[in-house]
């Protein structure tokens, strides 16, 4: 399925969970790692916040009015042309104070900005409208494109069949790389019996390997077959946050009284 299309079956969810992220200024994609993208929007190496704003509203444009590739970068690619956000330029790390040469805006990278904020999105309002209606439908599929494209182990996951509940989709709910173009159909009992599951049939074993992030020293562990920064659902880590949020406001509310 296409991305533009798929899109479309959820985008006013998708678009709540885009337009409750904060902002944050990064200099290289690990900075913003695994579920801190759904607290905050962020483009590696684009300080100016007025440009990261700017390119927040065009992102929230391709989701809102269901934006062809094409389409966003004839929205956005004059402005960070305008800005001298083009190209090969020398950048200085923050952190460690190196100057180095980086590719800022291109349309390899705006590929990348579109796909990856709109696949992650679509997936958190997918996992929204999946929470109100597991009652009914309460089992996922795990949905691969069958092309020379598809990673292997995506491949292998293709067809698998699991209650929603079940641990397997903290980690494998689909965007699960860069340019990840896996999704989930939702199933009832009977449908799902129809593809072949049966009660007490077990999640792929997950093999876990370590990655160390290069800007933070943080180790953490990554099914195999994950790239590092996609190892977790975006529906239920929003979910997690928003508790947090709605805890935190309970108790200062009560700390007032």
């Amino acid at each position: 399925m296409q991305l533009e299309g798929a899109f479309n079956l959820a985008p006013k969810k998708a678009l709540e969970f885009f337009r409750k992220k904060g902002y944050a200024v990064s200099f290289a994609w690990q900075d913003t790692f695994n579920e801190e993208h759904n607290r905050a929007f962020t483009v590696a190496k684009m300080a100016d916040i007025d440009l990261l704003t700017d390119m927040r509203k065009a992102v929230d444009k391709a989701i809102s009015d269901g934006l062809t590739l094409e389409q966003f970068k004839k929205l956005i690619e004059p402005t960070l042309q305008e800005a001298g956000w083009w190209g090969r330029k020398e950048v200085t790390d923050p952190t460690t104070g190196e100057i180095t040469q980086a590719e800022l805006g291109s349309p390899r990278r705006l590929r990348t900005i579109y796909r990856t904020n709109l696949k992650t999105a679509y997936a958190a309002g997918q996992w929204a409208q999946i929470e109100e209606t597991k009652a009914e439908a309460p089992f996922l599929l795990y949905d691969a494109v069958d092309d020379d494209r598809t990673r292997p182990e995506h491949a292998e996951w293709d067809n698998t069949i699991l209650p929603i509940d079940d641990a397997w989709w903290s980690f494998h709910t689909p965007p699960n790389g860069w340019e990840c173009r896996c999704g989930v159909i939702q199933l009832s009992k009977a449908q799902a019996e129809a593809m072949g599951y049966s009660a007490g049939d077990e999640a792929p074993k997950t093999d876990f390997r370590q990655y160390t992030n290069p800007r933070t020293g943080e180790i953490t562990l990554i099914p195999k077959g994950i790239d590092p920064g996609f190892g977790y659902n975006p529906g239920t880590e929003q979910g997690k946050a928003l508790q947090e949020a709605l805890a935190a406001k309970v108790k200062a509310f009560k700390d007032g009284n």
